[in-house]
């Protein structure tokens, strides 16, 4: 598979949070860093992704916004 995204970040699933719709999936992509995303359980399922296997964060965006109180 090709992809025009260029921030590909490959990582370790350390956990998934199943709800009724979406889910929440959280890797480890090292140095102290995780990312985490919000997919559909239908995704999760095709993907047939589980903790502790290989998966990559795919990053495509206009902005990202950075805020504080």
């Amino acid at each position: 598979m090709k992809i025009s995204a260029r921030n590909q970040l490959k990582g370790k699933i350390i956990k998934i949070d199943r709800g009724a719709v979406n889910g929440i999936v959280v890797l480890d992509i090292g140095g102290g860093n995780r990312v985490s995303a919000t997919i559909s359980m239908n995704a999760i399922d095709e993907l047939g992704l589980e903790v502790g296997k290989d998966a990559y964060a795919v990053i495509k965006a206009t902005s990202v916004m950075v805020a504080i109180d």
